[in-house]
């Protein structure tokens, strides 16, 4: 169990577990070089919060916040921009970028596939059952983990039709969007089954609602939580963990992995 640590820079006002603390630019930059230090291979810049029943932003807003982070984050890791506008992700990767992050997995815009086939950027493909705004209205599923996997496929054969090469495209489950409590535990529990659509698979528990329902604790209090779903995701195959709280991940990863060898 070795996962590589994916670290949250949200440029933005109002995200799920640290809204507004890094919307200046200079403090974003800053943040992201802590969580560089802190064992990020990955850090994940955002513009657009996509807490359940967030509003959207406009493309120009979203590029004013996370151009000039990433670019100053560039030299320091591996930058994702964490975007569906097809402008943002151009501008992100001229400015150093090579992962885009898309949480509608290009059914926001199409485009972003070519756009990372002419740059030869990796390509996270998340699954999320309607749009941040009505996300959690009451979602179904047959079978999650059956329902979340055919998605995944069929959006992942999408992205290689349009010219993405397989081997740069990771999968993402999207634990938190559009899920109950008991959907997000069952994806956990059965992570070696979207295993099998043998793409690296990044996962994301860090300060989630489902978190806080399970015990009652409030956002800023859900690191053992966090670490706890981080690690049990780890060991059922997660190949990158997407966490706020890097420094420690990496020394729980780094202890778990002595244990189990």
């Amino acid at each position: 169990m070795n996962p590589k640590l994916m670290g949250v820079v949200n440029v933005t006002p109002d995200s799920f577990s640290d809204g507004g603390l890094f919307l200046d630019a200079d403090a974003a930059i800053a943040h992201g070089e802590k969580l560089a230090q802190d064992g990020a291979e990955i850090l994940d810049v955002g513009g657009e919060s996509t807490r359940p029943g967030a509003e959207g932003v406009s493309e120009k807003e979203e590029l004013a916040r996370v151009e000039p982070v990433v670019a100053g984050l560039a030299g320091v890791a591996t930058v994702s921009i964490d975007t569906s506008k097809l402008a943002v992700a151009a501008a992100a990767l001229d400015a150093g970028a090579t992962i885009v992050n898309d949480v509608t997995a290009l059914r926001g815009d199409p485009e972003i596939a070519g756009l990372c086939m002419g740059q030869g950027a990796g390509l996270v493909l998340m699954h999320m059952q309607g749009t941040p705004r009505t996300m959690q209205e009451n979602p179904v599923y047959d079978d999650v983990v059956d329902d979340v996997k055919a998605f995944l496929a069929e959006r992942m054969e999408a992205a290689v039709s349009a010219g993405v090469a397989e081997e740069r495209i990771w999968l993402d489950p999207g634990i938190g969007f559009g899920k109950t409590l008991e959907h997000n535990l069952e994806l956990l529990r059965r992570l070696g089954e979207l295993r099998q659509l043998g793409r690296p698979l990044v996962i994301g528990t860090s300060r989630k609602s489902f978190i806080g329902k399970i015990d009652g604790s409030e956002a800023g209090g859900r690191l053992g939580g966090t670490i706890a779903s981080s690690l049990l995701a780890a060991a059922e195959g997660a190949d990158v963990l997407r966490v706020h709280d890097v420094a420690e991940a990496a020394q729980a990863a780094k202890v778990a992995t002595a244990i189990l060898g």
